[in-house]
C-alpha cells in the first residue's frame, strides 16, 4: 500500500491496470483484483472521466457544483474537505482536512483508524467555531460527505453545500494540492509507528504549512498571512475566476 501510495503521487492517472503492470515490473507479485481493492481502501480515484469518480451511497441527496466561473477574492467565501490515507510503518490511517480556498490556509484537521462521517463531522464543527461559516463548502460525492447528517449540519448553518461533478477529478483541487505537499514534505520521509506519532508529525507540518511556508500561487505568502489579509494574493490572480 505504500508502494502503491508513492507511485500514484508521481502518477495519479494510473488505474488498477497501469498500477499492476508497474508494480510487476518492479518485482511485485500481485493481481489486479488486490490492486483494486488495496486502492479502493485508500480512496484512490484515478483522474480521468468514469462513471463512478468516488465511492458514495446511492440513498443520499447529491448537491450541485457551485465553483465553476465564479470569483473566489475573499477568505470564508468558500471551503473545501477531503479525506486521504496515510500510510504508517504498521496499518494505516485516514486524514481530513478543512481548507480555506482564497487563502491556502488549513483551518481544522481530524484522524482516524476508520472511515465514519463523524470525523468528518467533528473536523468542520472545529472550523467554524474557530473561524465562523463560510458561504460555500465544497467535497466530493464520498459517502461520508453526502450523509444527511453531513449535509444538514452545513445546511442548518445557511452553508450552501457543493459537490464536485462526475468525470471532474480536479473540482477540489485545493485539498488535493495538499495531500500532495504533506506526503511527499513530511509522510514519504519519515517513519511513524503509532497514530499519536502520526498526529503529532501532521499538527507540524500544518503549522509550518500554515505560517512558514511560502506559496508561489499567493506571491511567495504564507496561508495565514493571506487568511488574515495582511497580505493580497497577487495582482496576476486578481479576478480570475475559478476553472478547474
Amino acid at each position: 500500500m505504500v508502494t502503491i501510495d508513492l507511485v500514484f503521487e508521481q502518477h495519479p492517472y494510473y488505474g488498477t491496470r497501469r498500477m499492476t503492470s508497474h508494480l510487476r515490473r518492479e518485482g511485485h507479485q500481485i493481481n489486479r483484483k488486490k490492486v483494486r481493492r488495496l486502492m479502493r481502501i485508500m480512496l484512490l480515484m484515478p483522474i480521468y472521466p468514469k462513471p463512478n469518480l468516488s465511492k458514495r451511497n446511492h440513498e443520499h441527496k447529491v448537491f450541485p457544483y457551485l465553483l465553476r466561473n465564479i470569483k473566489i477574492d475573499r477568505p470564508n467565501q468558500v471551503w473545501a474537505t477531503d479525506i486521504t490515507y496515510i500510510p504508517m510503518n504498521s496499518g494505516h490511517a485516514y486524514l481530513v482536512a478543512v481548507i480555506d480556498w482564497f487563502s491556502r490556509q488549513i483551518l481544522s484537521w481530524k484522524l482516524s483508524t476508520t472511515l465514519d462521517k463523524d470525523f468528518c463531522i467533528e473536523a468542520v464543527n472545529e472550523a467554524i467555531e474557530k473561524y465562523g461559516a463560510p458561504e460555500i463548502f465544497n467535497t466530493d460525492q464520498g459517502c461520508q460527505f453526502t450523509a444527511k447528517e453531513y449535509t444538514m449540519n452545513l445546511t442548518n448553518r445557511g452553508i450552501k453545500v457543493s459537490m464536485d461533478s462526475k468525470g471532474r477529478a480536479l473540482d477540489n483541487i485545493m485539498i488535493e494540492r495538499f495531500w500532495g505537499s504533506l506526503k511527499r514534505e513530511k509522510i514519504y520521509i519519515t517513519e511513524y509507528s503509532s497514530v499519536d506519532e502520526l498526529r503529532r508529525g501532521i499538527e507540524e507540518y500544518i503549522s509550518f504549512y500554515n505560517n512558514e511556508r511560502p506559496h508561489q500561487s499567493l506571491n511567495d505568502c504564507y496561508p495565514r498571512e493571506v487568511y488574515d489579509q495582511k497580505h493580497t494574493r497577487p495582482l496576476w490572480q486578481e479576478g480570475l475566476a475559478h476553472v478547474a
